[in-house]
């Protein structure tokens, strides 16, 4: 009687354990042909087989190992062949990959989610290649922005952000001179980081109160992300020297830290001093221009990510690219003084709505 009992309670036991692994433990996925396959093997402790269950999980039966039944899910399978070399789940593992057609590694990634990602193309049918980026979170840029529009310093604060930014300027144009391409490299990894402070500060503040933010995490964030695809771009075009790698590691570790501080000390400040500091891009992005027109730089095909970001003509030069960088540096500057205008009334951000859209 207590044996039956006995036998009946590890019987129970084990269909509970099978279950429970298949349901939350199991991370391969089976293709059809592996479904359809039973396979034998001798392990440690006795006889034991695998076979797909219902939902197309593999799920080894229970071996008794010193009369205590063990299950083994599909979760060991994901352990590399030195450590299974033995084991079935090896076997099945090269198995499965060799009927998926794909690389084994790869198909560990994928078995995770038990998802396989799709694949994006273009209009044009041709496979979508950017990882930074995908077609829906391209644009179009507006060129007709007010390129020479400027905000007169009138305040103390005004004054010490527009003197901050010339003095600013005053190193670069040394370093630099008319190396354009490597001085909009170096631009654009400064530029970049102004929108993640203020949208992480604006971010943790939302956190904090319980408050929405009117859309300025989201309009900050995407000035960075915008930004850093300027930079994603020129890289492609200025092929950086060490000591530029050196010194923009330097520069952007100085410059975040001072303006992580004056962003908590006056946000007024912080976003008018980007104001100006836009103003300073597009007039660099102008003698970038210039420069190209004179055939000074020569006027090379636009990098294909460039294409795709700013969906630009495929026969599409650098020109281009420079001309729709600069238009994005003029939206990011009437933003900035537009932020920047919002705190001179007394008011808070959240209580203006975020001018969006535009990316």
């Amino acid at each position: 009687m207590m044996i039956v009992k006995r036998s009946v309670n590890a019987s129970v036991a084990n269909t509970s354990i099978m279950t429970v692994a298949t349901r939350f433990f199991s991370t391969i996925r089976n293709t059809v042909e592996a479904r359809d396959t039973v396979v034998f093997a001798a392990a440690k402790g006795g006889l034991c087989f695998g076979a797909p269950n219902k939902l197309g999980h593999w799920v080894r039966a229970p071996t008794t190992v010193h009369g205590v039944s063990v299950v083994r899910n599909g979760s060991t399978l994901a352990m590399s062949e030195k450590e299974n070399k033995n084991d079935v789940g090896s076997s099945f593992e090269s198995a499965a990959s060799a009927s998926a057609g794909g690389n084994k590694e790869e198909n560990k990634v994928v078995s995770y989610w038990g998802v396989q990602p799709s694949k994006v193309t273009k209009p044009d049918g041709t496979e979508w290649k950017w990882n930074c980026f995908r077609p829906w979170e391209t644009y179009k840029a507006d060129i007709s922005i007010d390129l020479n529009k400027h905000h007169a310093p009138v305040t103390f604060l005004d004054k010490m952000a527009y003197w901050t930014v010339k003095v600013l300027r005053y190193p670069t144009d040394i370093f630099f001179q008319r190396r354009y391409g490597c001085r909009a490299m170096m631009l654009e990894t400064v530029a970049a980081v102004p929108g993640m402070v203020g949208g992480m500060l604006l971010h943790f503040k939302s956190l904090r109160r319980f408050e929405q933010s009117g859309g300025w995490i989201k309009a900050l964030l995407e000035e960075a992300e915008n930004e850093r695809m300027h930079l994603m771009t020129f890289m492609e075009v200025a092929k950086p020297k060490w000591y530029e790698r050196a010194l923009v590691i330097s520069v952007q570790g100085v410059f975040f830290n001072a303006y992580f501080l004056g962003y908590l000390l006056s946000p007024k400040f912080a976003h008018r001093m980007v104001g100006y500091l836009e103003e300073e891009a597009i007039h660099s992005y102008t003698e970038f221009l210039k420069e190209l027109d004179k055939g000074t730089i020569e006027n090379v095909p636009a990098p294909a990510i460039a294409i795709d970001y700013w969906q630009l003509p495929p026969n599409s030069t650098l020109r281009d690219v420079v001309v729709v960088v600069r238009a994005d540096e003029a939206h990011h500057r009437d933003v900035n003084h537009f932020a920047s205008d919002i705190h001179y009334q007394g008011r808070e951000l959240r209580e203006a709505a975020a001018p969006i859209g535009y990316h």
